[in-house]
């Protein structure tokens, strides 16, 4: 079953009832954004067994401990935004698998030479994907077939760097030699929230298989929470890239990210990938992903499961 992703953007009462998040709107507001439906009714509620990720954009949004409480017991990522309407914040259940305490030792003591040859695979579907993607696009992708197939344990040589350095330029011609950086000029801003709910929708995963999303296999910042997240979505970026690319086709780019362009970017969680030649909605296959993370950290198997764009 598709989790759901919900947004809320306007004043809006959050709160328990009968297994359901219940929603109460002032008198003067009765609509919620959402990525699969639009609840117009004021005692409008949702199944908390089918919520995934939810996020909180208004800063007059209420809601109460004990829906935070079965939020985190159901393993939904709960996303914070700030007053420019960017994701800031995520909190995130602390025991998300009956049996983590196993599988924490097992990451724990994973070795670094394991932790190289996952690093190395994870760049490898990245650059591929990136790659990938600009074929779809018909634009110049010969320069990261080389950089992929060369890319050595632990990108010793930062075969990523230079992916990055050779992609953007080409993704983003329209705007001349387009930087990525966080705090840059849009359509950065679209891809920052685009990312945000990855980051999101994987660290959730991460903690549903059992793992530590602080501990990485390559990001190692100590103010970092989500290392492991930082990790794994990497080759899940160029999903992100792809809808941007199609939002500025359509919106253009602007400082503001309107409705609509969120409610799109709201849907990639749902969006369909291939992933070990069968099709599946990205969240599940991220779900994948962090299981075969587990197995390759017990010795079960010895490679990370990634889709293939395509």
């Amino acid at each position: 079953m598709i989790k759901r992703t919900l947004y809320f953007g306007n004043p809006v009462y959050l709160s328990l009832s009968m297994a359901q998040l219940k929603i109460r709107f002032p008198e003067f507001r009765q609509t919620i954004d959402s990525d699969i439906s639009y609840a117009k009714d004021v005692g409008a509620s949702v199944p908390i067994e089918d919520i995934g990720v939810v996020v909180l954009d208004h800063q007059q949004i209420t809601i109460t401990q004990a829906l935070l409480d079965a939020l985190m017991n159901n393993n939904v990522a709960v996303i914070s935004c700030d007053a420019t309407h960017m994701p800031v914040g995520m909190m995130m259940v602390l025991n998300g698998n009956t049996v983590q305490n196993e599988r924490f030792r097992d990451q724990v003591v994973a070795s670094e030479p394991l932790k190289k040859q996952l690093w190395m695979q994870t760049v490898v579907a990245k650059v591929k994907n990136q790659s990938a993607l600009l074929r779809k696009l018909k634009k110049q992708s010969d320069r990261l077939n080389i950089v992929y197939k060369n890319i050595k344990s632990g990108d010793s040589e930062n075969g990523e760097a230079t992916a990055a350095a050779y992609y953007w330029p080409n993704l983003f011609s329209e705007f001349g030699n387009f930087t990525r950086d966080r705090f840059g000029l849009p359509p950065n801003n679209y891809l920052n929230y685009g990312y945000a709910l990855l980051r999101a929708t994987m660290a959730r995963c991460i903690v549903g298989a059992g793992l530590l999303p602080t501990l990485g296999i390559h990001h190692s910042n100590r103010y970092n929470a989500y290392c492991l997240a930082d990790d794994l979505m990497e080759p899940y970026r160029p999903y992100v890239d792809e809808v941007v690319y199609k939002l500025i086709d359509e919106y253009g780019t602007d400082e503001d990210i309107s409705k609509d362009i969120k409610a799109i970017l709201l849907q990639i969680p749902a969006m369909d990938v291939n992933i070990n030649g069968q099709a599946s909605p990205l969240m599940n296959a991220m779900q994948r992903t962090a299981v075969s993370l587990v197995n390759c950290f017990s010795g079960e198997q010895k490679k990370v499961i990634y889709p293939e764009l395509i």
